[in-house]
Order: C-alpha cells, then structure tokens, then sequence
C-alpha cells in the first residue's frame, strides 16, 4: 500500500466516523414505538400539566395514564374546526369495538379559559362522547398545557365590541399507555384514518 493511498484510507475513515458521530447525536426519533412503556430522554411533544375538569377537579397528566388518549386543544366559541374534529373523534371511537373503545380516552383542552368554565365545558363535550374528558384552568394552567404540546394560540380581537376569538394550530395527538406522544393528525383527517390506525395500535 503507497503511502497516499494509506492517507486516504484514514482521510475516508474519519469522515464515516465523523458522520456517525453526527447521527448519533443529532438524529431525532419523531415516532417512538407506540407500545413501549419505557422511553428514554424527554418527550418532544406532552408532558406535565395542571388543569381543572368539567366536574371542577383538579387534575394532571395522570389522566392519560392506562390507555391511549386523543388529545385535542380548541376553545368551545369555535365555530367550525374544532366541533369538526370532536365529532371525528367521537365516531372514531365509536366505530371500535366495544372492548377496544374503552381503550381510547378523548381529551379537549381549552386555549379559552376566561370564558370556557368547567361548567361550560361539562356542556359542551357532552354533546360529543360521553367518556369526553373537557379540561380548562387558569390562563397560566392552559398556557403550560399548551406549551408542553407545543401548541400555538393567541386571542385574535373582532370588531369593536370587545369580542375576539382564538387562532390556534389545530393538531389531534395520540398518546400511549404511558401518556407518551405516538403520533399527530391534521385539520384534515378522516374518520376512516383515524379509526385505523388505532386498530393498529388497538
């Protein structure tokens, strides 16, 4: 072997080491195994978070805990996409199987807590599933839960009158067991997908 060629030979294996190196570390894992009740490191999407029900409890992300949970964040003034997505749930859910339905909890947190109390989340889910979980608090409660998810929202105001309404992303996320992120749907999702892929996981 020539000495120039032994050269490049280290040259070419320093680059591949370098380029491990780098993968390692900086490659993210976006969709960790949905059934894994371990995961290392902190999730990118979830977490911690303090929120009153519609029965006016105080609750935590324990309530995620035990089955798979689709989490959904609106406000109940919404005029269109977030009574959409609800229904969509709720006929995901209830085109399961009993015995697998009672395996995916639906949760809808507020981004509007100066006007969706617990009573008038109490009404309002209840017009969608009846296992609904309908979350609100204080507006330092919802700004956790919302970052935490990495959701975006602001009050946007209309006309003069004082009234405003709530620009917000518009993601579903599906946690697991262990209320860990799994996946996420667009505004534009279907019953039929999302019916499916819980049957895969289900």
């Amino acid at each position: 072997m020539t000495p120039a060629l032994a050269k490049r030979l280290v040259i070419g294996a320093m680059v591949a080491l370098s380029t491990l190196l780098i993968l390692a570390l900086y490659l993210p894992v976006f969709r960790p195994d949905p059934n894994n009740n371990t995961v290392n490191g902190s999730a990118a999407i979830g977490g911690a978070f303090t929120l009153v029900n519609q029965a006016g409890l105080e609750v935590n992300e324990q309530i995620l805990l035990g089955h798979y949970s689709l989490v959904y964040f609106g406000f109940t003034y919404c005029p269109d996409i977030c009574p959409m997505t609800l229904q969509i749930v709720a006929d995901a859910i209830d085109i399961l199987p009993e015995q697998k339905s009672e395996l995916v909890q639906p949760v809808f947190i507020s981004l509007d807590p100066k006007r969706d109390t617990s009573e008038t989340m109490a009404s309002y889910v209840s017009n969608f599933h009846e296992r609904m979980i309908g979350l609100t608090g204080t507006a330092e409660q919802v700004q956790g839960a919302a970052s935490a998810y990495r959701v975006f929202y602001r009050e946007t105001p209309i006309g003069k009158g004082g009234g405003y309404t709530v620009d917000h992303s518009g993601y579903l996320y599906l946690m697991n067991r262990s209320g860990r992120y799994v996946d996420h749907f667009g505004k534009d999702v279907t019953t039929e997908e999302l019916t499916s892929k819980l049957r895969e996981l289900l």
